[in-house]
């Protein structure tokens, strides 16, 4: 199950405040803050969902969504985390969400996970669970077409609310997992982080209650231990559930009434306390380092009280650190995007932190040696800012960012999953958030985005960048420890900065068109209807062909994919990195007579993206954008074809990044076991290892262009696929004016098989590299296929079956793994191959075990074939899939893509159903056969340093 929320909220480095909201065009608005805002006013909750508390003090909130169709999403959310255990429970509330897995009142041993595998439900990215300090939330997502499956679905939240069986069996079976997931989780980072967290939390209870628990006690706490603090606290004051899908909401209700309303809340329980982590009203400093450390990372963190969105004035406030927190990343974007950066990563929020805190926070990774260069910088945008503010026309751009995105989210509010639906009562429940319905969100962002003002963005600075509650944590390599800076040192540097003579920022911005010549239009010279497909090929002037599927599935959302044959196949070694840099370079300078500042800011406000590539068999675009953006995009598409750049400042400063990324790269055992399988699997292919900083140096800027443009300088054997909310009408002329026009020049290109495959024959490799107790078993086939889309299936099939029973015999049987499975992947070009991997993590005691475990599940299918049971729960998870991805416009972008790709007949999802009815017990033994091969068996073992 995955432990984060609270926990990820302290590991990871502070996020920007995301926000969707928006408003009109500002010249529109003539709004004064006394006039459109009631400070006090409280948020309107949303009238479109039905909510209830059961006199036991159970909730629930219920809602009809029909995005997906024949689905409901469910979640039993518990006030109940890690920091309510006691010093002998330590790690109890991840354990007991793992025990819902594990035997239920109605549900026993593992009947739950086999039951629902059985209607489709897939476990882990489906059916799922997660742990945090605060909090514990199970979700199920299930059809809600079969009533059975939906009387069920909520039997289960049921028994997940209080009707863990928690067998003493069960119980000593789980420990091995959970120990094998704190296992998996060890390394650099948890290292460092038991350094950290005690400063980081100010030594308050969170310090010592991360949910993964200790050794110990997982290993030897009494069984009772675990049912009392089920007893306590998994009760129906400290619950919710959330229902959100294609339901009869008057019915659930009823249902919910009837199933949770016996629950009770035992007489001696304990009273559920709120921890807080105090204010020590001093600044606080740390330098960890680690062997294994890769990168030195400072945080920076500035304590605050944390203030709940409750009014009108508070929302306002929120869209202010909003706007705040895109003006100045925008700066330090820009500063990454100089000749020579001055880090390699750096960010500035204002954010919930934990608990009862809010923090102020700057994130930087720096660059081998140039620690003080980078550090300075992000404090000279922060003393910029509270000298000279922000201009008028980056508090515009800002808004208008965040306008597009609100109006893009009201336009597709009919079309709004569930999941972020059941997200928006989750938080309501447990952090206290607002939940706005569609309308309200829209018009009352709508309605105080134009009231805020550049002079209370620039006292949020002032606010919040404060010289008290102060922490600085430096992550480093090992080999960095004496040349880290001391407290002194910071405290030095911020000095120094304020007072230096700091200009204003200047906001660069281009008058001139994108492009500096306008295409010469071409036109549409054949049509082809797709049928059964409901799409439309047609043929342009220059060769290239369009295929066209305007959907309903969102409504204003359009995906376009062009390709090629060509790519980095197409030039010698000597080339090679030049040309795989190639269109990275060229989409991080900019188009036309734009430069990448430039561009970025010209397209603020609209709804537009638009990527090229140059992969190693083919080179294409990959866009999306709404109809208002439709006519940029082609216009940035031509211009991508037609007036590529790659500026200079660009390309010194990121082949200045790449060489710094790659300095501590050698401390990660995860680096060093991927390199060593490459080498030791292509021989040291330039083409497959990882790059060398000499093999970066290498790279040549015109060599890079000119690559570049002979790449596109052909669009006559471009397949573009353009699905969405489209009318064929509108799209026509934009076709004929920018992509009827890109060059040709009839090449007809073949890309060359280059032989870079792997041996005929399997071998074993061990690699030894890092500092904890713990192996990581890569097994793989690799072979010759015969590429067929019913073969394909069948391995599918393959994939499905054997997961299944790695994952009952490793996970469950033996308590050996976390997590275990098996992937395939099949290629038809150059030539169809395919490969086969099986992991295992696992201690350094029991992987050969565990392997010969899996080779024998390996074997088991090759000489009996999988149970019907497993190949039926494989059928009905890709029928129930398919109902869903049918729906998505990705999904068909995917599919037509793929046969124009592949050059082979478009298959409809109803066809490929029918062939699930030919994949058989005697088809996959038939597979499982002919491609997992003892003899194309390649072993891979990643152990700790030798001793």
């Amino acid at each position: 199950m995955k432990i984060i929320r609270g926990l990820a909220v302290a590991l990871l480095l502070p996020a920007l405040l995301q926000t969707t909201m928006a408003t009109t065009k500002l010249e529109e608005q003539h709004i004064s803050v006394k006039d459109s805002v009631s400070f006090k006013k409280p948020l309107p909750f949303d009238n479109e969902v039905k909510v209830g508390k059961l006199p036991n003090g159970f909730q629930y909130f219920i809602r009809k969504n029909v995005e997906p169709k024949n689905r409901v999403t469910m979640y039993l959310a518990v006030k109940v985390g890690s920091i309510l255990e006691t010093e002998s429970q330590l790690g109890l509330a991840h354990f007991l969400e793992h025990m819902n897995f594990n035997g239920l009142k109605h549900f026993p041993k593992n009947e739950l996970v086999n039951y629902l595998q059985k209607v489709g439900v897939r476990f882990g990215s489906d059916l799922n669970a997660y742990t945090g300090f605060d909090q514990t939330v199970y979700q199920l997502p299930i059809p809600s077409d079969d009533p059975e499956i939906l009387k069920n679905g909520l039997q289960v939240m049921r028994d997940w609310a209080q009707d863990a069986l928690l067998t003493a069996e069960e119980i000593d079976k789980e420990r091995g997992v959970v120990l094998e997931e704190m296992r998996g989780g060890r390394g650099a980072m948890q290292r460092m982080r038991d350094k950290f967290f005690p400063l980081m939390f100010n030594n308050s209870r969170y310090a010592n209650r991360l949910p993964i628990g200790t050794e110990p006690i997982i290993t030897n706490f009494p069984y009772e231990e675990l049912r009392k603090f089920h007893r306590d606290w998994y009760r129906p004051d400290l619950q919710s559930i959330i229902i959100v899908g294609d339901i009869d909401v008057n019915q659930i209700e009823n249902e919910v009434k009837r199933l949770f309303s016996d629950m009770k809340v035992h007489p001696n329980a304990p009273k559920r306390e709120e921890y807080q982590v105090p204010f020590l009203n001093k600044n606080q400093f740390l330098t960890v380092t680690d062997p294994e450390m890769t990168a030195i990372v400072t945080q920076m963190f500035i304590k605050h009280p944390k203030t709940n969105i409750k009014t009108e004035g508070d929302y306002r406030k929120s869209l202010l650190k909003a706007v705040y927190s895109r003006m100045i990343n925008n700066r330090l974007s820009e500063l990454r995007q100089s000749a020579n950066p001055p880090f390699l990563s750096g960010t500035i929020s204002i954010s919930d932190f934990l608990a009862n805190m809010q923090t102020f926070g700057a994130s930087m990774v720096s660059k081998p040696n140039e620690y003080e260069v980078g550090f300075k910088a992000i404090l000279r945008e922060l003393e910029r800012v509270q000298r000279f503010g922000f201009t008028q026309t980056e508090l515009d751009r800002a808004i208008a960012s965040i306008s597009k995105g609100n109006e893009t989210a009201y336009i597709e509010r009919d079309k709004k999953k569930s999941d972020e639906y059941v997200n928006r009562y989750l938080n309501y429940f447990l952090e206290d958030a607002p939940a706005l319905s569609n309308e309200d969100s829209y018009n009352i962002t709508k309605r105080l985005l134009p009231t805020l003002t550049l002079k209370e963005v620039v006292a949020l600075t002032k606010e919040y960048y404060t010289d008290v509650n102060r922490d600085i944590i430096i992550l480093a390599p090992d080999s960095q420890k004496n040349s880290l800076p001391t407290e002194a040192q910071i405290n030095q540097w911020i000095a120094e900065v304020e007072a230096e003579k700091v200009t204003a920022y200047e906001d660069k911005v281009s008058d001139l068109p994108l492009l500096a010549k306008q295409p010469v239009k071409g036109s549409i010279v054949a049509e082809k209807n797709l049928t059964k497909v409901a799409a439309k090929e047609l043929t342009l002037s220059n060769g290239v062909k369009v295929v066209l599927k305007p959907t309903t599935f969102k409504n204003d959302q359009i995906l376009i994919n062009a390709f090629s044959p060509g790519g980095t196949n197409m030039y010698a070694d000597k080339d090679y990195h030049s040309s795989s840099y190639a269109s990275s370079l060229v989409g991080q300078s900019g188009v036309g007579q734009m430069n990448a500042i430039e561009l970025k800011k010209y397209l603020t406000g609209k709804n537009v993206h638009v990527g090229t590539y140059i992969g190693e068999r083919e080179e294409g675009v990959s866009a999306f954008s709404d109809k208002e953006g439709l006519k940029t995009t082609f216009e940035l598409i031509y211009g991508y074809f037609t007036e590529p750049r790659i500026d200079e400042d660009i390309f010194q400063g990121t082949l200045a990044n790449v060489i710094s990324g790659m300095s501590n790269r050698e401390n990660d055992p995860n680096f060093v076991f991927r390199r060593d399988i490459t080498n030791k699997l292509y021989k040291g292919n330039i083409r497959r290892v990882p790059n060398t900083e000499e093999d970066i140096k290498s790279i040549s800027k015109d060599r890079a262009l000119n690559i570049y443009k002979d790449r596109f300088a052909d669009a006559s054997d471009f397949v573009f696929v353009i699905v969405g909310s489209f009318d064929e009408k509108d799209i026509r002329p934009l076709l004929e004016e920018y992509i009827a026009s890109l060059p040709s020049l009839k090449r007809n290109e073949k890309t060359p098989d280059l032989g870079i495959y792997e041996p005929k024959k399997g071998f074993n490799l061990v690699t030894n590299k890092g500092k904890e107790e713990k192996a990581l078993a890569n097994l793989r086939y690799y072979g010759d296929f015969k590429y067929d889309v019913q073969e394909v299936l069948n391995m599918q099939a393959l994939q499905s079956v054997l997961t299944i029973k790695l994952i009952e015999r490793l996970r469950e049987d033996e308590g050996g793994v976390y997590g275990t499975g098996a992937r395939i992947n099949t290629s038809k070009y150059p030539k169809g191959r395919y490969n086969v991997s099986i992991t295992i993590g696992t201690g350094t005691e029991k992987y050969r075990h565990l392997i010969n475990l899996a080779l024998e599940e390996v074997e088991k299918i090759k000489k009996n074939g999988p149970s019907q049971a497993d190949l039926d729960k494989f059928k009905i998870e890709v029928q129930r899939q398919n109902e869903l991805m049918v729906k998505e416009n990705g999904f068909w972008q995917g599919l037509l893509s793929g046969a124009y790709r592949n050059q082979q007949p478009i298959e409809t999802p109803e066809e490929i159903l029918k062939r699930l009815d030919k994949v058989n017990i005697k088809s996959v033994q038939k597979v499982a056969q002919k491609y997992l091969k003892k003899d194309q068996l390649f072993e891979f073992i990643l152990l700790p340093d030798a001793k």
